[in-house]
């Protein structure tokens, strides 16, 4: 019986092309915007995860996420360093600066001071240039971004136009020169301003005068000791929070979630994704059940119960569902590659297609709920009405 009723669905091409359709085009709205939130959302933390030598982040107990600056007390660092457990602790500055370009354009850059002697917390990866050149007077590291991304050089006089910061270039910040000495690559981030790292005692005389200056402390848990008890003892002691790089993370994403407009916005979208599977498919399959009620009626007539046409109705609801899935998962990993390199944010993790798998099973299966009330309802007399 559930050979005949595939058979059936099968038979009635441009019923089965609808409802796989339907259900395809679900699946990729689900499944495609829920790649790409995962993407944002794993974006808000890739600074963090680029800053991998520390295994603990100290910071005023207020601090919402990476780019809240609440700034402590330089004694701080040293009430760190006496902590048992900790191997050693390093000061980091970070904040929103102004920057002048050599063409006299001004952009908003965030400013990272690092460890003058061990320069820890710096970028993970030199694109020209090294980390130690940063010792040099007035040196700074620039990411290596595009010239679309706002932090770039005009000279009227050269051929080639508008063109990235390169070694050598110059330019001011907070009415300070410096010279670039070097470019990193980084994580693409949430945050789209440049950053520009130097070293802590620079960063501090760049920066505007304040009584409190420092933004971290990076901190190394030692051997044998548990990172979450000395994060306890450091909060105990001092008063800070002290955060694994996981916990700041995910701090840092929550923050973000609950402050923007992304978790709704894409919420909506896959909703609708959700909304339009149910509504599409369970038209087509209303109609396919209207079109073939004697059919039904006829099987009901030799004896099938409603147990069996429900598990035939069900069984030709999972293989649209399975075929359009499997439709929709492909095109939406498609347009991913199609992403990659690109700006736009897109990761599809195992957790999305099984989510949107469930989605698609519960919308196919919703369908079946609202069709299957007329198989329910049929008279097995019907097939001998004209």
């Amino acid at each position: 019986m559930i050979r005949i009723a595939l058979r059936m669905l099968i038979g009635d091409r441009m019923k089965y092309i609808g409802l796989v359709a339907g259900l395809a085009f679900a699946a990729l709205l689900i499944t495609q915007q829920g790649s790409i939130f995962a993407g944002y959302t794993l974006r808000s933390g890739s600074w963090i995860r680029d800053t991998a030598q520390a295994d603990l982040w100290i910071m005023d107990p207020q601090v919402s996420f990476t780019e809240d600056r609440k700034a402590m007390l330089d004694s701080s660092l040293l009430r760190v360093r006496g902590i048992e457990g900790i191997e050693w602790a390093v000061p980091m500055y970070k904040a929103y600066v102004q920057c002048r370009l050599q063409d006299g354009t001004r952009v908003i850059v965030r400013l990272v001071g690092i460890d003058d002697a061990t320069l820890t917390g710096g970028p993970p990866l030199m694109l020209e240039g090294t980390l130690d050149a940063l010792k040099q007077d007035r040196g700074v590291l620039v990411d290596g971004i595009d010239v679309d991304d706002g932090l770039r050089l005009d000279h009227a006089s050269d051929a080639e136009g508008p063109r990235a910061l390169r070694v050598g270039d110059r330019l001011d910040i907070n009415e300070h020169e410096t010279v670039v000495v070097g470019i990193y690559g980084r994580t693409t981030e949430f945050f789209w301003d440049p950053v520009i790292y130097t070293t802590y005692s620079r960063a501090l005389r760049m920066a505007p005068p304040e009584r409190k200056q420092l933004t971290f402390v990076l901190a190394k848990v030692k051997r044998g000791f548990d990172a979450q008890e000395v994060a306890a003892r450091i909060t105990a002691s001092t008063g800070l929070r002290a955060d694994t790089s996981d916990q700041f993370e995910q701090r840092s994403m929550d923050y973000i979630l609950s402050k923007t407009g992304i978790l709704v916005n894409f919420g909506i979208t896959i909703g609708l994704g959700f909304v339009i599977g149910v509504l599409i498919s369970g038209q087509l399959l209303y109609n396919f059940i209207l079109e073939n009620q004697r059919a039904f009626a006829a099987m009901k007539a030799m004896g099938a119960d409603n147990w069996m046409l429900l598990r035939m109705v069900f069984a030709q609801v999972l293989l649209a569902a399975f075929v359009g899935f499997g439709i929709g998962v492909g095109v939406a990993a498609a347009s991913g590659a199609v992403f990659e390199g690109t700006k736009l944010a897109f990761m599809m993790a195992w957790q999305v297609p099984v989510f949107g798998g469930l989605a698609i099973l519960v919308c196919s299966l919703l369908a079946a709920l609202i069709s299957i009330q007329r198989v329910l309802r049929l008279e097995p007399a019907i097939v001998f009405k004209g």
